[in-house]
């Protein structure tokens, strides 16, 4: 029996004479087998490659052959764009088999939520966010709302894995699960990605059902890729315009201040320009969607908001400022062409520098191999622990440590954390007033309340925001974003201006109270940078593969005459080094260059691995380390690295110690004012090194 003759038949009525459809997809046909026989499933296929359809129609014939009491079913997507973005599409679905459905997330009028509660649909869509304020919620009736809660499907599912959104995501459904006698089916709706059986043992948390990776073959399809390398914003504006005139594109950008930078040297270039990122307001990224969807010769000016899969229409042109750090972000850009009969999926790089070309290749390169990054893996997540247990102590006014530890551990991002451990969390959460404990049970203490208790904890809400907003107005009122309170705190009424929207604007006034800054029109003046400091990490697969490019003698068909001859020139410096075996070392009478090409964390690791066994200062990058002598010899450094592949070396308590003393103190997460420092450093340490990969990596090199 095919798929198609196991869905119910109003169904597989509304699917030819409404949707016009005479056949399912691979994808589809593989997904409703797997789904309809009660299994957890990761589904991967490509942007607009049938991924919603797949879990969507066979998770419909089993509401309708057994409609719930409420909500059955719970779709997420990361961000609230896809979700607007595939609510019509959802709904549609929902209805013409006469189901209901209903979006949830907090630009929703509270009058529409308010209808739902008193008649829940059959699905719901929502965010990881929006789901936690549901459970805190007193408004929210979610113990009788979810009681028959059976099917939840996360779309974009690598993009959560492993991270804090993740771990997020996963807390809150253990806890909702809790409140239904049904074994929850959980579906992953993702892109390719290297380990989809973790993210599926991931996804699957308590559920007891059996898991199956939905994985059909790939259809080769032609890609056309280009690079090229104008040096300077204006180069890369001017030629953008010229490639992006007549055509509908999306330009992507590595930051919020590139893409500013861009889109207002591309305005008066003959295109609509728009910019599309976090810190632009929903009614502009709103405008700019719209007139895309309308326009046939318009560019959006982007950061990663737009790559998740949100549907813009038909679209001629990606285009990509310097390079994406990841395989992965690459296929799912570029996957945003090509939808058209006829089309060819297509990118278009634009360099800065050539390290960002070489990057560039080295990524497409590994695309061609068919290689993706895997979903990082984390059992550790010390700031969504803080936040679950701040999240539990509201929602149920006081909750016990042993409720506590219930309900999180088993959580796959928090396993790692031993129960001691834990105590000593909540000891330090007591002694620093984050909670306070009367009768055996905890609740929240002062300094949580000061720190997260605005507006009905609204920064309790969500683990990953980022710090306090600002909103930018013009003199009308009108709101054009936000901006980051580290950001304003260096603005001057008066004298200071910035980019926001495309535009240049003057500060008026800043009003601390109510968190806005005003601002007027203003010519091109001077621009403070977005952002923090934490540096981009490039992996090791992807810096191992800028190497080989350099050693290599092959040509690279797909770049132009100036990425061409730099090559040629960085080939004849390098190349002989990098053929070498052994340690790359290129000696010079101050410094010493160690071109490892090893990635952002393992040169991280032995930047300061080197710095607290002698008195040389090293500069970690992805692809070398700086190592300046202070007039030292250079002698001893070779010795030094030998002591870096023995892992005795790094197990030391001693060493363990000095390294964490030299780690900078980012600032990941909002909850890690509230961690104990060793946790806190934990974190950073993290992100940032990664000792087994390091001396993998040594050993190798025989060291």
């Amino acid at each position: 029996m095919n798929a198609f003759e196991r869905f119910e038949p109003r169904l597989q009525d509304a699917i030819v004479s409404r949707l016009g459809w005479s056949s399912l997809r691979p994808v589809q046909e593989f997904a409703a087998h797997a789904l309809l026989d009660g299994n957890n499933a990761v589904i991967l296929a490509p942007t607009a490659g049938g991924k919603t359809e797949a879990a969507i129609f066979p998770m419909l014939t089993q509401l309708m052959k057994n409609e719930p009491e409420n909500v059955g079913l719970i779709y997420i997507a990361p961000i609230k764009a896809l979700l607007n973005n595939q609510s019509g599409r959802i709904g549609e679905y929902a209805e013409m088999v006469g189901l209901k459905c209903f979006m949830w997330h907090g630009d929703v009028k509270q009058s529409q939520k308010n209808k739902f509660l008193k008649a829940p649909t059959d699905l719901l869509l929502t965010t990881p966010e929006s789901l936690e304020v549901m459970l805190l919620s007193p408004r929210v009736p979610h113990l009788n709302l979810f009681k028959d809660f059976r099917v939840v499907i996360v779309d974009e599912v690598h993009a959560l894995a492993g991270t804090d959104r993740g771990a997020h995501l996963m807390s809150v459904l253990e806890r909702l699960v809790q409140n239904t006698k049904n074994d929850v089916q959980r579906i992953g709706l993702s892109a390719t990605v290297g380990n989809p059986d973790y993210i599926l043992s991931w996804l699957q948390g308590s559920s007891k059902r059996k898991g199956q990776v939905v994985d059909p073959p790939k259809i080769k399809s032609k890609k056309n890729i280009k690079i090229y390398l104008p040096e300077t914003i204006n180069g890369i504006a001017l030629e953008a315009s010229k490639q992006a005139y007549g055509k509908k594109s999306l330009f992507f950008c590595q930051s919020r201040s590139l893409a500013e930078k861009i889109a207002e040297q591309m305005q008066g270039g003959g295109t609509d320009v728009f910019v599309h990122h976090s810190s632009v307001s929903h009614e502009e990224r709103k405008a700019a969607e719209d007139r895309f969807h309308h326009g046939s010769n318009t560019s959006i000016v982007c950061t990663s908001t737009l790559e998740l899969g949100i549907d813009v229409g038909d679209l001629d042109l990606v285009l990509q400022a310097n390079a994406p750090s990841t395989v992965s972000s690459f296929l799912q850009r570029l996957g945003r062409t090509g939808r058209r009969p006829g089309q060819i999926s297509n990118t278009t790089f634009f360099c800065e520098e050539f390290e960002a070309v070489l990057q560039a290749v080295a990524i497409v390169e590994l695309a061609k191999e068919h290689w993706v990054e895997s979903a990082p893996q984390n059992n550790r997540c010390w700031p969504v622990l803080v936040h679950q247990v701040f999240a539990l102590a509201l929602q149920f006014g006081a909750i016990s440590d042993e409720r506590c530890w219930a309900a999180l551990h088993i959580v796959p991002d928090l396993s790692g954390i031993i129960k001691p451990e834990f105590d000593a969390l909540l000891d330090h959460l007591i002694e620093n007033d984050f909670l306070f404990k009367s009768g055996g049970l905890l609740s929240l203490g002062d300094e949580t309340e000061r720190i997260f208790g605005r507006k009905n904890f609204m920064e309790l809400y969500a683990v990953f925001t980022s710090p306090q907003l600002y909103k930018v107005k013009t003199n009308t009122g009108y709101v054009l974003g936000s901006l980051e309170q580290m950001f304003v705190d260096k603005l001057v009424a008066e004298m200071s201006s910035f980019l926001l929207s495309g535009r240049a604007w003057t500060v008026v006034h800043i009003n601390h109270s109510d968190r806005t800054v005003r601002v007027e029109p203003a010519p091109r003046g001077k621009r403070p940078s977005w952002g923090g400091i934490v540096p981009q990490i490039l992996g090791f697969v992807i810096c191992q593969k800028a190497k080989e490019v350099i050693a290599s003698d092959d040509e690279i068909s797909y770049i132009d005459d100036r990425s061409r001859n730099s090559l040629k020139d960085i080939r004849e410096d390098l190349g002989p080094l990098l053929k070498r075996s052994g340690i790359n070392l290129q000696m010079e009478p101050e410094r010493a260059l160690w071109w490892t090409f090893a990635g952002g964390q393992i040169n991280h690791t032995l930047k300061y691995g080197i710095e607290i066994q002698c008195d040389f200062k090293v500069i970690a990058d992805n692809f070398k380390l700086k190592i300046e002598s202070n007039g030292s010899s250079f002698e001893p450094l070779e010795k030094m690295i030998r002591n870096l592949s023995k892992k005795d070396y790094w197990e030391d308590s001693e060493t363990v110690k000095l390294i964490l003393q030299k780690l900078p103190e980012y600032r990941l997460s909002k909850f890690q004012q509230a961690l104990p420092k060793q946790y806190a450093m934990e974190m950073i340490s993290n992100m940032l090194l990664d000792v087994a990969g390091t001396i993998k990596f040594l050993i190798k090199l025989k060291c």
